[in-house]
């Protein structure tokens, strides 16, 4: 037997932010999954250049990453394990300013990430998350962009496992130091 399940974008509160169900086909043997494929995140209206560069990231659960809204678009994806994504629009002209989206990410999910708007995560479940970032530039130190602190309770984020602040390998120092939402949108 074999299941399709067709890709889907659906925008949510944050403009330009769009969650992906990747098209996958299984059968007997398992899944195979589009991660990319250029003429359907335009028939969605949604042209992207090209990646300039694809990281992956493997987390032990209960880590985080992020807030970090670089100066480039990003493509993300679950390749292995859970996690908890969760998006800040800190774009100074955006009608969607301050706004935050969370939701549960596993395989076959994806997130479609606009310039400027940050991004973080934290992996849940019982193995490391393996989380995939697919770049329209590739990432230098000290390029233009912004991060806030993923634990600004103002943010609202509702993490699924309660992050240690004293331990640096669940969260950065960097991290656990950048501002917080309202010191970034009066900046």
């Amino acid at each position: 037997m074999v299941d399709i399940i067709d890709f889907e974008l659906q925008t949510t509160t944050i403009e330009g932010l769009a969650l992906i169900r990747m098209k996958q086909i299984t059968d007997d043997r398992g899944t195979v999954r589009e991660f990319f494929r250029a003429s359907a995140f335009a028939d969605a209206g949604y042209a992207l250049p090209a990646f300039q560069q694809v990281n992956v990231t493997e987390t032990k659960p209960g880590g985080m990453r992020g807030m970090h809204g670089e100066s480039m678009v990003k493509l993300i994806a679950i390749a292995h394990g859970t996690a908890y994504g969760a998006w800040v629009d800190t774009r100074p002209d955006s009608p969607t300013r301050g706004a935050v989206f969370q939701t549960d990410l596993q395989p076959g999910t994806q997130i479609l990430v606009p310039e400027g708007v940050c991004n973080g995560f934290q992996s849940t479940g019982d193995t490391p998350t393996q989380y995939v970032y697919c770049f329209t530039s590739e990432w230098v130190p000290g390029m233009a962009g912004v991060a806030i602190t993923p634990l600004d309770p103002e943010l609202g984020i509702l993490w699924p496992i309660e992050p240690d602040r004293e331990d640096r390998s669940i969260i950065s120092q960097k991290d656990l130091d950048a501002p917080t939402l309202a010191e970034v949108l009066a900046g």
